[in-house]
């Protein structure tokens, strides 16, 4: 097939790179504009951009696809179809029409559940079990379009972020790719979303981040979870910020945020957090054995 790809983060590069090696022709590559990074910050393609460029695709990074020009340049590529896959940018009606099957996208959650921007972090804050990943055509609402594929994806009880992110991500490219080629030619049919179980997986917000220990540790475990990697979850120790970036639920029981003994047990709402990985303000994260090695943490300290 003849396929504009439209995707930004390393989520989407599986998926890339999965068609690539099928044989499909990448008519063009649609990313996010390169952003500051770093301590310069230095303007840096994106994951997708950096590997488009260097299996010598072309590749587009237009802020906006609302307007007339954007519309027809679009339109001119004459796709089968457009694979989306984490773009950052909602298409407009005239781009979804444009290719001949139509914009087919990779979903990281299990439809209609944890429709919108992060599934992954959401899944785990709310203790699921399990998740997965979803090819579906993308209609003008928000991850409402019809499924051609789901696969399911356990969600470990230690698993964070990142390697939820990883599990799905290898998941999600085969997945596509078979849904795209078997509805192309004709043996796989769009299915309606169930009108029940729809939850809504909004944007993390910084304030978020700050671990309230009045939760029980089951919760607070699940938030630094996460949060890893991202923003991270925080604490103060002392009025300065103490990232939590791992820890594991123990027996215990006290005040919240009290330190229960020196090897950084936190009393919780209910429960207790065993601290295992914390990175002070300015300072590279360190396990927590090093950590105390430098900072003692004795029974009584009160983190806030």
């Amino acid at each position: 097939m003849r396929l504009v790809f439209m995707g930004t983060p390393d989520f989407a590069v599986p998926v890339l790179r999965a068609f690539l090696a099928a044989g499909d022709e990448i008519a063009a590559v649609y990313t996010q504009p390169p952003r500051p990074a770093g301590r310069g910050y230095k303007l840096t393609p994106s994951p997708v951009q950096a590997f488009a460029e260097s299996q010598g695709l072309p590749v587009r990074c237009p802020v906006a696809l609302k307007t007339p020009e954007a519309q027809a340049e679009f339109a001119a590529l004459h796709a089968d179809a457009a694979v989306v896959v984490a773009y950052g940018l909602l298409l407009p009606a005239p781009i979804l029409a444009a290719p001949r099957l139509g914009c087919f996208n990779l979903h990281a959650s299990l439809l209609p559940r944890w429709r919108g921007a992060a599934p992954i972090q959401r899944a785990i804050l709310a203790g699921d079990a399990e998740t997965g990943v979803c090819a579906m055509q993308m209609d003008i609402g928000l991850d409402t379009g019809p499924v051609l594929a789901r696969e399911t994806v356990p969600i470990g009880p230690r698993m964070n972020a990142s390697q939820l992110h990883d599990a799905l991500a290898a998941a999600g490219a085969p997945l596509m790719l078979r849904a795209l080629h078997e509805h192309a030619a004709g043996r796989l049919l769009p299915q309606p979303q169930a009108a029940e179980g729809v939850t809504y997986a909004a944007k993390l917000k910084p304030e978020e981040s700050r671990i309230d220990w009045q939760q029980p540790a089951s919760q607070i475990d699940r938030q630094i979870r996460a949060f890893n990697p991202g923003i991270g979850t925080w604490c103060e120790l002392d009025g300065e910020r103490l990232k939590i970036l791992a820890a594991e639920p123990v027996d215990g029981q006290g005040e919240p945020g009290l330190l229960l003994d020196d090897k950084g047990l936190v009393a919780c709402g209910g429960g207790a957090l065993r601290l295992l990985r914390v990175q002070r303000a300015g300072k590279p994260p360190a396990d927590l054995a090093a950590f105390l090695n430098g900072r003692p943490l004795p029974a009584g300290t009160r983190l806030g």
